[in-house]
């Protein structure tokens, strides 16, 4: 099999070598992707809740795109066993467990991580994963804040890896086609895309500080944030709530409606106004209050309906983002009880309005109105996709070698995921702000110190993301 595999390597790069420039890899880094016929060997680095979706993905893509989970990893040894089972029944092969992911990094036979932990590991995982020359697909948002994401695009360059961001819509066709009709003029000329998050959340609730679990290996999973003491309603899925580790929903479900909207209007830089207000509304300040039952929508933490809690990031948020041209994006958070908007019934999905009429989506389902007219005169037929697309074309990208196969490359994952980071620091700062984004150079607000202290944060040693990656 070595033989062969090295055999696969040196005739692509025979075949290839004289495209080899036109991909933006050298004819070294491009002899590290796997030929046709070799297997890709996976870690997958967070394997609670989402992670949960990548392990079921890559078990279904393993026969026509011969991949295998290697390793699971996740500094919550409690999540091996029944993973570890998952990935048994679904591929017929039992995985290593590491709780270290500098030692998945450290394995010569893994070619890619698939990395599903919180938010404020995403780039420095993903940096040392591309030092390791490691390919990664890692989920949305990018990054944390907005500099540690411009440093995730230069190691992804410098280090010559494929680096697809986990904005799955990229990859449904029935998405595909009403972005094509978009950019074809289907509704004129596009002036305003608007995404919502209608997803009723009850508290979380409250808890006192109190010992990590034994299984937890605390020090690493708080990693780059500020050091706090370990408490059950900040730590699994609730970190969401909590700005050292979070981003709130607007950064959590808003990505994927975010980059739909942004990847409408064909907007491939950053917008220069930014206005969001919000705040937390429908739980009880009283600590005293009796506790009320919740219904749980995602995340598998108990929850409550209108309990004291104390999450930090809003459950009620809208933001507005116009772009040098005018051009406007909105973006609306209802984690309370609402009712969906359009025809379709959206409750997470998106609106475009033209200057000939406006087109819904909603999922896979879209519909294009012409002006006044109360009945669509274009949209979607049924979808075909089996869920796995995006991570196919991440698979599909590896052998081909190409940035150009990714449908998500960190590039337009890092523009995207700014979006609801830059609402987060005008919401917190109670104020519009400007941006001069269009110059990469240039990724600051204009005359507003305190804004651009937000930009980035203060790393907690030894978890920290470096100037020079």
């Amino acid at each position: 099999m070595t033989e062969r595999r090295g055999f696969i390597k040196q005739s692509l790069i025979g075949a290839a070598g004289a495209a080899i420039g036109g991909m933006g890899f050298t004819a070294k880094s491009y002899a590290s992707i796997r030929g046709s016929n070799d297997r890709i060997n996976l870690a997958l680095i967070g394997i609670r809740n989402q992670g949960g979706v990548h392990i079921d993905a890559f078990c279904k893509l393993k026969d026509s795109h011969n991949v295998r989970i290697k390793t699971l990893c996740d500094t919550d040894e409690a999540l091996f066993a029944p993973a570890s089972k998952a990935v048994s029944d679904k591929s017929g092969v039992k995985p290593l467990t590491e709780w270290d992911m500098k030692k998945v990094f450290d394995d010569k036979e893994i070619d890619a991580v698939s990395i599903v932990i919180p938010n404020h590991w995403h780039a420095l995982a993903t940096i040392w994963a591309c030092q390791a020359g490691k390919h990664v697909y890692i989920e949305k948002p990018a990054m944390h804040n907005i500099w540690e994401g411009r440093k995730m695009v230069e190691a992804a360059r410098k280090y010559e890896r494929l680096v697809q961001v986990g904005l799955n819509n990229r990859s449904i066709d029935n998405v595909r086609e009403a972005i094509k009709f978009l950019h074809d003029g289907g509704i004129g000329e596009v002036y305003m895309a608007r995404g919502i998050c209608f997803k009723a959340r009850d508290s979380y609730g409250m808890a006192k500080d109190s010992e990590p679990p034994a299984t937890l290996h605390y020090d690493r999973w708080l990693g780059p944030a500020a050091y706090r003491p370990y408490n059950e309603k900040k730590g699994h899925y609730n970190w969401h709530w909590y700005w050292d580790t979070g981003n709130g929903d607007i950064g959590n479900t808003g990505p994927h409606q975010l980059d739909i909207a942004r990847w409408g209007l064909n907007k491939n830089e950053h917008p220069i106004s930014i206005y969001s207000s919000g705040g937390i509304y429908g739980f009880n300040k009283d600590s005293n209050a009796p506790k009320t039952p919740g219904v749980m929508v995602y995340g598998g933490v108990e929850n409550y309906g209108h309990d004291r809690t104390t999450q930090e990031t809003p459950n009620i948020q809208t933001a507005t983002m116009r772009y040098e041209d005018d051009k406007i994006i909105e973006y609306e958070v209802r984690n309370r009880y609402t009712n969906g908007e359009g025809s379709l019934n959206i409750g997470i999905g998106n609106l475009f309005f033209g200057e000939d009429g406006y087109l819904e989506l909603n999922g896979d389902t879209w519909k294009a109105f012409r002006k006044r007219e109360t009945k669509p005169f274009a949209g979607s037929g049924k979808s075909k996709d089996n869920g796995t697309e995006h991570w196919a074309n991440f698979l599909d990208a590896l052998r081909s070698g190409k940035i150009s196969t990714l449908r998500a490359d960190i590039n337009d994952g890092f523009y995207s995921s700014a979006l609801p980071l830059l609402a987060n620091i005008s919401y917190r700062l109670k104020k519009e702000l400007q941006f001069m984004g269009g110059n990469i150079d240039m990724e600051k607000f204009v005359n507003d110190p305190a804004a651009d202290a937000m930009l980035t944060r203060a790393y907690r040693p030894p978890y920290v993301v470096p100037n020079e990656v």
